[in-house]
């Protein structure tokens, strides 16, 4: 009886003690945490799913389920699943990827929904059926961070939609340590010139800390909105980098572009030009050709560390994307 009792403890000891289920825990621990960085901690915080229980999913059939659920909820996603469908993220939820989980052909739709995140997760080659990789429409208080989302540039420019598309009014949104990748359009930000009667007051938007790496256009585009871009870094923009329209006001800000063509910070294709306030950025021989806007860090209502455009080149790559 003495000997049982000792193995058991041991046992449970060694279980306790192991990589996986320590891995396990950690992310548990970090399903539970708010947005600290950015606009999604105004307008009352971004807490999403965690006053709520957690559960585990393994199939694309039980994210859905899970994600459709009424009260708060932390989902974790474990595995990889493959599918061709479309995740509806109800409001009160954390929707988070274990360590080496993906998710391939399923797309991300948060509509009329308030406190949602979406952190560590692997989101590939979404067909333009199941909309966006993410897309967030008439929602508040939503946190991305941690997530890896590409395509596939052999594809057809119109066979994908966009990576991460925000629109229709949608406030208080933070993309942070995000990883943008090998895909025609990065992320749109109003999503028509005709949109101002929804759009023109919402759309307070935070990009920090992410890292676009062969990405077309679209890094993002941008109408309406308020926008900080800060600690980002473009490496092989094919096209186009920070587009701002429709009397958009951007802040770019300790940031770097490498390897891309020439127009990183600019104003086309819009019936009203944009503005950016640009400070401390490497444009790496692009060129900054927005009007010069009114957006400045004085401003904002939050404090972000700026890393310096020195830095993020040797920092970005090595901390954005799936790496909780």
């Amino acid at each position: 009886m003495k000997l049982h009792s000792f193995l058991a403890t041991l046992l449970a000891t060694v279980a306790v003690g192991s990589p996986l289920a320590a891995r396990d825990e950690m992310v548990k621990r970090q399903a539970k945490e708010a947005c600290s960085v950015g606009y999604c901690t105004q307008n009352g915080g971004t807490t999403g799913g965690a006053s709520g229980e957690t559960v585990t999913v393994s199939t694309v059939a039980a994210l859905i389920a899970a994600a459709k659920r009424t009260e708060p909820l932390t989902i974790i996603v474990s595995g990889k699943l493959t599918g061709s469908d479309r995740v509806r993220p109800t409001s009160d939820k954390t929707i988070i990827g274990a360590a080496g989980s993906s998710i391939t052909g399923v797309g991300f739709y948060v509509r009329r929904q308030k406190n949602v995140i979406l952190r560590n997760l692997k989101i590939g080659m979404v067909d333009a059926s199941n909309g966006d990789a993410i897309g967030i429409d008439e929602s508040t208080n939503v946190w991305v961070d941690h997530c890896d989302l590409s395509g596939d540039l052999s594809a057809g420019k119109d066979d994908l939609d966009g990576l991460l598309d925000i629109s229709h009014g949608a406030d208080w949104v933070s993309v942070t340590n995000t990883y943008f990748h090998d895909h025609w359009k990065g992320s749109l930000i109003g999503h028509s010139d005709n949109n101002a009667s929804e759009d023109r007051g919402k759309l307070h938007i935070t990009y920090a800390n992410n890292y676009w790496k062969n990405v077309n256009s679209r890094q993002p585009l941008i109408r309406f909105a308020t926008v900080h871009i800060v600690n980002n870094y473009w490496d092989g923009m094919t096209l186009s980098g920070v587009n701002t329209r429709m009397g958009a006001q951007v802040l770019v800000q300790s940031s770097t572009f490498a390897n891309s063509a020439e127009r990183a910070i600019f104003f086309a294709d819009s019936k009203e030009t944009g503005y950016a306030v640009v400070d401390d950025v490497q444009l790496g021989g692009s060129v900054n050709s927005a009007p010069k806007g009114t957006l400045t860090a004085s401003k904002l209502p939050y404090k972000v560390t700026a890393l310096g455009s020195a830095n993020v080149a040797r920092t970005i790559p090595g901390t954005a994307g799936q790496k909780l």
